[in-house]
């Protein structure tokens, strides 16, 4: 698996969109590299940057930018609403997939050291890099910002991880730059009615982990409460893994509050929005909207999505997009700026845009299967004929959890809205992988033989891809005939205008079933290893005849309830 990582620099320039541009095309300069989103804030005076791609060409990327920065921004002028103490005010490292935390670490801390010594910057490692505890928390290490760095840097317990540690008249300029490796953030914004940052603040610290300052008989004006080294103790706030703020936003005229999830495992993004609504009525405000900088997870917009249909009491089994269009109204993402989830979600942005067979309309995949090309064939039809068999078992059960006078039972056919989307998922990216298998082979075959190495390279290919175009066609066949458990219990307790729905929903499945199990067969009869193939057909024979009785037992309660 390909090494991935993604790279958030955050550079103090939000106005100027000249020098932001400058920086992002040191960039995409470097190949392997794919740039996902700039999000600059005029109030703030601060872009936040994503990029990703391998390891060695991402930290390649980010020190041409770091670079940039530090040569187009002058932080002696630097102005802006948030937290800051150089031109490139942070830059996290964060594992995507294939690379874990640890290797990650090792990344930051190259990238780190390079910077400092080559462009000397101070820099400081926080979160996983951090290399003393005091130093994980990100506003510890920027604490006094940029107006009090020459007096950090002057402090020995204060000295950078790497790079100067004395402010002379570069560092006057550039800053210093916190690196981290980190897990994926989550930078959100709740927007109040109200222009008063102030009680935006407030209503931060009521949420955030660290909460607010205690003080004696718990009022606000009441002398704070000191520890016995004489630092200020809090009062922890309601949501863990959450760091936040209060500001004013000039170019929305209103003001925010400006959060960072840091682990959403932990503390989703739907909860920091109802914490938010509910600690903002309480104060006489309300919440507008929300605003997403940067990126996000897809599973934290399915997981707010299902949150929110959950509350309605609607059925979850519906497709992903129209999950995301729940989650994006109602947690008012598109109030301040259109949202566009190819754009903000990550695995759909660095997804590979190769064309798919499912992605053709219905007219072009028939067109294609009834060409002279060999593929698609029986193999991505059978996965097909059971997607649609699975669609219409999933589509039976929300319209029963919609059903008029059923309200009590909208959970239980949830549930089965979502076995069949998971049925229905799977077998829709097996269209597509049937004809990779049957590809694969053909490309085996045609690998030079000239030699006895390139004929044993051959054979080996060979065998690889036919092993694989057996095991294909048999994962079509167990999801089709689990799939057929949903049209079953539609038959028997779903809507009972839908039963012949149901009832054709599981001939699809069925029909999957068998088409499967002949590609298995045929592409079993070409394979050396004998011992699986016995396993595999003896399996396969089992599978076909559960499905035949399965389909006996759903037409015999369809039957009935139709001649009823």
């Amino acid at each position: 698996m390909t090494q991935l990582i993604e790279c958030v620099p955050n550079f103090s320039e939000g106005n100027n969109m000249e020098i932001i541009k400058q920086i992002t095309d040191k960039i995409q300069s470097v190949e392997g590299v794919k740039l996902i989103d700039v999000d600059a804030g005029k109030a703030t005076n601060r872009t936040v940057v994503t990029f990703v791609g391998t390891p060695e060409e991402v930290c390649e990327a980010a020190f041409k930018a770091v670079k940039k920065a530090a040569e187009l921004i002058d932080m002696s002028k630097h102005k802006g609403a948030h937290p800051r103490f150089g031109a490139t005010d942070v830059l996290a490292l964060v594992p995507v997939s294939g690379i874990s935390m640890e290797e990650t670490v090792v990344y930051a801390h190259k990238l780190a050291e390079r910077i400092g010594r080559e462009l000397h910057i101070p820099i400081y490692c926080y979160e996983f890099a951090a290399r003393e505890d005091k130093r994980k928390n990100l506003a510890s290490c920027r604490s006094g910002e940029y107006e009090g760095l020459a007096k950090k840097l002057a402090d020995p317990e204060w000295e950078p991880d790497f790079g100067p540690a004395e402010y002379n008249t570069s560092v006057a300029k550039s800053g210093a730059t916190a690196v981290s490796a980190r897990n994926f953030l989550v930078a959100y914004n709740v927007n109040l009615n109200t222009t008063s940052t102030r009680r935006a603040n407030a209503i931060a610290f009521d949420i955030r982990e660290k909460g607010r300052i205690k003080r004696e008989g718990g009022t606000l004006t009441g002398k704070k409460v000191l520890d016995k080294n004489g630092k200020p103790v809090y009062e922890p706030g309601l949501l863990k893994c959450v760091k936040g703020i209060g500001w004013f936003i000039e170019e929305y005229g209103i003001a925010q509050l400006s959060f960072n999830l840091t682990d959403t495992t932990v503390t989703s993004v739907h909860e920091v929005f109802d914490a938010a609504c509910q600690r903002a009525q309480a104060r006489g405000l309300r919440v507008t909207g929300s605003e997403l900088v940067g990126v996000i997870p897809l599973k934290a917009m399915l997981d707010a999505g299902k949150y929110f249909l959950k509350k309605q009491q609607r059925s979850t089994g519906i497709s992903d997009d129209e999950i995301i269009k729940i989650a994006v109204k109602s947690l008012g993402l598109d109030e301040l700026n259109p949202f566009d989830p190819k754009k903000k979600i990550i695995e759909y942005i660095i997804a590979e845009h190769k064309p798919k067979l499912i992605d053709m309309n219905l007219k072009a995949f028939a067109e294609e299967t009834a060409s002279e090309s060999p593929a698609p064939g029986g193999g991505s039809i059978s996965a097909y004929m059971g997607t649609m068999g699975a669609a219409l078992g999933t589509m039976v059960a929300n319209l029963s959890a919609h059903k008029r006078g059923w309200d009590e039972r909208w959970e239980e056919f949830s549930n089965w809205a979502d076995k069949g989307k998971y049925y229905h998922d799977e077998l829709l990216k097996l269209v597509d992988e049937d004809t990779n298998a049957f590809n694969a082979i053909m490309d085996a075959f045609g690998l030079p033989k000239t030699t006895e190495a390139e004929k044993k390279s051959r054979q080996k290919a060979v065998d690889d891809a036919t092993k694989y175009a057996i095991e294909v066609p048999f994962k079509v066949m167990n999801l089709c005939y689990k799939s057929m458990e949903v049209m079953k219990a539609m038959t028997e307790t779903g809507n009972p205008n839908s039963v012949s729905d149901a009832s054709v929903g599981a001939l699809a499945a069925r029909a999957g079933v068998r088409g499967a199990y002949l590609n298995v067969k045929i592409n079993a009869k070409n394979f050396s290893d004998q011992a699986f193939v016995d396993d595999i057909l003896k399996k396969a024979k089992e599978l076909d005849r559960a499905a035949e009785s399965l389909e006996v037992e759903i037409m015999e309660i369809v039957d009935r309830k139709i001649n009823a």
